[in-house]
């Protein structure tokens, strides 16, 4: 019986090593070029490829939370970036956030930096206020995106539909600033860490106003996955104060099809690489390992669990 059962492990183990061994195809679904998630992705790329010397990653620009999960649920992925409340909505399957079934198959690998909401307005439009936004022309980012998910849930908080502007554009971060530039809409507004490029590239060409999201229009959403934030004064040019606005957690995220040990290697590449990730963006110098598990909207990798286990985190 103890010699059945050691041929057994052993047929076990080379057929893990086997499937270890052969080339694996690691796709990293992202967001816009001139966001955070693309940048990001790329990096995170870079340092699988060094901890994982056979993977063959790749990096793809997509409309961000609600198609990389919808991707990932398919097995178009094999790994993304969402954030936190559109994760819960895919988790739930709710169709009017884009989700026409539970996405049952998705599992989450850390939870990573917070996101900010930004809304910005050009000087001459003469928004202050969120109540000042009514009858301007806006962007809320691309159709059924985490961003528009996101506006969605701040402009019903404060009191604000659609059909209270003059027009609404359905734009990604790079097609709305070009808007604004061009004078086309008054305002938009853009989740993402701290330091989005598009914003940045904003305030080159167009005076703007940073528009304050009161800590009490963020308790109105109701939803546990947006907390009261705050942009620190001197993120961008022209930004002098202190903003009050709303953060969401961002979740790296994968599928229940993709190997533990891959999963494992890839969170240990995120945690191992976090300077290499700051040098793509300077928002990943909010990614924490002690935060990585907290307030999850996804059940854990097995193979993200063994990393958290080996390394203390969960006990």
């Amino acid at each position: 019986m103890r010699f059945h059962k050691t041929l057994a492990a052993i047929a076990l183990a080379t057929a893990a090593a086997t499937a270890y061994a052969a080339p694996q195809f690691i796709n990293i679904v992202t967001g816009g070029t001139s966001g955070v998630y693309y940048p990001l992705g790329v990096a995170l790329s870079q340092a699988i490829s060094k901890e994982i010397p056979e993977a063959k990653t790749s990096v793809q620009a997509t409309k961000a939370s609600v198609e990389n999960a919808n991707l990932l649920h398919i097995g178009r992925g094999e790994l993304g970036f969402a954030l936190a409340d559109a994760m819960a909505d895919a988790w739930a399957g709710n169709e009017e956030a884009g989700f026409k079934v539970p996405l049952d198959k998705l599992r989450a690998v850390a939870a990573i930096y917070p996101n900010y909401i930004h809304v910005v307005a050009h000087a001459g439009a003469g928004v202050r206020t969120l109540d000042d936004l009514k009858g301007k022309r806006i962007s809320v980012g691309a159709p059924r995106s985490g961003n528009e998910l996101n506006a969605r849930a701040i402009l019903t908080a404060a009191g604000l539909s659609y059909g209270d502007f003059a027009r609404v554009e359905h734009m990604p971060f790079a097609e709305s600033v070009e808007l604004i530039k061009n004078r086309q809409i008054d305002a938009t507004l853009l989740s993402g860490g701290l330091g989005v490029a598009a914003i940045r590239d904003l305030t080159a060409s167009v005076d703007l106003v940073f528009i304050p999201i009161p800590p009490d229009v963020v308790a109105k959403i109701g939803n546990t996955a947006y907390q009261a934030g705050v942009i620190p004064a001197g993120t961008y040019p022209g930004q002098d104060e202190d903003l009050n606005t709303v953060s969401i957690r961002n979740v790296l995220f994968t599928h229940a099809g993709v190997p533990g040990e891959i999963i494992y290697s890839v969170t240990k590449s995120l945690f191992e690489n976090l300077d290499q990730l700051a040098n793509a963006h300077a928002a990943a110098r909010a990614i924490a390992r002690d935060q990585a598990t907290v307030g999850l909207p996804l059940p854990l990798h097995p193979g993200a669990e063994r990393y958290y286990r080996e390394t203390g985190l969960i006990k």
